[in-house]
Formats: C-alpha cells, sequence, structure tokens
C-alpha cells in the first residue's frame, strides 16, 4: 500500500510540471508563429555586398536580407557549397550581379530551377574585359565573351539595378509597390547627385590616364572619359601578374608621368608598393567596393573613391 501511495505521488509530482511545461511551449509557439504571421518579411540573399545595401535601400523594413558570400572571402573566386544551396532554396529572392559575375547561378538552377533569380544587370550592354582603355562594347549575347562584370562601380548603371530590384520586389508584392518604387527613387536621385559630383570634379583634372590594381574600373572609365590602366591584366583580384607585366607596368607610369598607383583594401599590397616605389609614385586606395564596410555605405566610398582619384588626376 505504501508502495502504491508514493508511486502515485511521485506520478503526480512529475505529470504536473511536465503539462506546464507543455501548455507554455505551446503557448510560446502560437505566439511565435502569430509573430511571423505579423512580421512576415521576405527573405533575399543577394550574392555580394553592393547588391545587399541597394536591395536594403529598396525593401527597407519589409525585407530580410543577407550575403551569400561570407565576409573576407573574395566574391570573383566564391562557390556555394551543398549548405549554402540548401539556405537559398528558402528563400524569396535571390539578388546577383550578372554579366558572368557569379559563375555558379547556372549549376543552381540546374539543382532546383524554381529559384527565382534577380539578375541586376538587365538591361545593361557589357563591354569585353580589356585592361587597357580602348574598351569595346558588344551587343551580342555576353556569355560569349569574357566581360567586365564591374557595373555596379558605374552611378548611372547602378540606377538601372535598383530599378531592377524594385521590379523584383514589386511582382512579388505588389500591394506594396509604391513603397518600393518611392525607395528605389529615393536612391536613385542620390545616385544621380553623386554622377553630378563625379562629372564636375573629375572635369577640373588636366589628366585621363590612371592606374587600379585589377580591371574593375573600365564601365566608370569610359562613363566619365578617363583611361583605366591596371597592374594586374585581369578582371581578377587574385591572379599574379608575370615579370614581363610589372615591367611594363613601371615603363609606362613613367611614360604617362603618373605620380599615384592604386591599390585596394583587401589584397596584399606589396606588388603595388614596389611599382609606386620604383616610379616614385604614392600608394593609394581605389576601392571596387567587393567587400562591405561596417563603418560607410557605398555612396560615402565612392566618394571616397572620387577624392582618391582627384588626387591623381588634377595634381
Amino acid at each position: 500500500m505504501f508502495n502504491q501511495i508514493r508511486a502515485a505521488i511521485i506520478a503526480i509530482a512529475l505529470i504536473i510540471p511536465l503539462s506546464t511545461i507543455a501548455i507554455w511551449n505551446s503557448s510560446q509557439s502560437m505566439e511565435f508563429s502569430e509573430t511571423m504571421v505579423e512580421n512576415k518579411k521576405i527573405v533575399i540573399f543577394a550574392s555580394f555586398y553592393p547588391l545587399y545595401e541597394f536591395t536594403k535601400e529598396v525593401g527597407q523594413d519589409k525585407v530580410d536580407v543577407s550575403f551569400l558570400v561570407p565576409p573576407g572571402i573574395e566574391p570573383h573566386e566564391w562557390e556555394p557549397s551543398i549548405k549554402d544551396i540548401q539556405i537559398m532554396q528558402k528563400s524569396d529572392l535571390i539578388i546577383i550581379n550578372g554579366i558572368g559575375f557569379e559563375n555558379w547561378v547556372d549549376g543552381i538552377h540546374k539543382i532546383n530551377p524554381n529559384l527565382t533569380v534577380v539578375d541586376t544587370s538587365y538591361g545593361i550592354t557589357p563591354i569585353k574585359a580589356n585592361p587597357e582603355s580602348n574598351l569595346e562594347i558588344f551587343t551580342d549575347k555576353y556569355n560569349e565573351f569574357r566581360t567586365d562584370p564591374h557595373i555596379w562601380l558605374n552611378p548611372i548603371m547602378v540606377r538601372i539595378q535598383i530599378q531592377n530590384i524594385a521590379n523584383s520586389l514589386i511582382k512579388l508584392d505588389p500591394e506594396n509597390a509604391n513603397y518600393y518604387q518611392k525607395n528605389a527613387d529615393s536612391y536613385k536621385l542620390k545616385l544621380e547627385f553623386l554622377d553630378k559630383k563625379i562629372r564636375n570634379d573629375l572635369s577640373k583634372c588636366n589628366k585621363k590616364d590612371f592606374f587600379s590594381f585589377h580591371n574593375a574600373f573600365s564601365y566608370f572609365a569610359l562613363e566619365y572619359g578617363l583611361s583605366q590602366h591596371t597592374v594586374l591584366k585581369s578582371i581578377d583580384p587574385l591572379e599574379d601578374p608575370s615579370p614581363k607585366d610589372i615591367q611594363e607596368v613601371v615603363d609606362l607610369t613613367k611614360t604617362l608621368e603618373t605620380n599615384v598607383i592604386f591599390t585596394e583594401e583587401f589584397i596584399n599590397q606589396k606588388l603595388s608598393q614596389v611599382i609606386a616605389d620604383e616610379t616614385g609614385s604614392k600608394l593609394l586606395v581605389l576601392s571596387p567596393l567587393e567587400f562591405a564596410d561596417e563603418n560607410r555605405t557605398y555612396l560615402e566610398r565612392m566618394e571616397q573613391n572620387l577624392a582618391n582619384l582627384k588626387e591623381a588626376l588634377c595634381n
């Protein structure tokens, strides 16, 4: 009898807390679900930093945007892992630059053709990658050529990218079409001011030739009447130049009487420093903006690029 009473007491002691926990968990789950419904946002993955910021500007509090390329990883070289692909399949949109920059997209589509991928380069005519200034424009399918993907460094082309992002959000969420378009128009106006500032400031410079680190500023140079030369003869900043390439750069900087050699924030600056020392040039940063900067926006960093370009071209 004693054992039976004792067993009953223990059972009651266990059941009551477990029941309480179950009820609490059920309540919390319902509250969490209701919160998720109330705060439902469009889940978006942007392939790399500039597109992340552009998408945030257009979608603002109605989107949840994340990078695909992890911090510190060169976006030219990144390939998604199986885990990355699984995460992407849970998204509403994947925003890419296009023009061949994300060479992994075709593979993703083969795995899941239902993923919605937004190519922000739609409507932009690509140019063939060329480390020098004689740029050739192609109207044929750009995947037949090795093209320069760095359209995000030209504010005029970013305006097109912004509208493409807005169009994709409006299509997905037509009830908030005015909201997305208003945000897009506001940011495009800021890009217009940036474009005017670049044109006005560079028009006062007597030089047109500059040396970027890798072939990232072709669209920018073409837009503003400049001649880009490069330390690396590549659109990939991780490639290594040959000794002949380095000597050609040194000789050309002397011929053009260049007083500034540009490097980039997240690469080994030894090569650029060697060329700067050899030619008596100053070493400054001209950022391709491929990596995020927590302290500065895209627009602020573009203005810093402009300030450094002016030092190279106006002095």
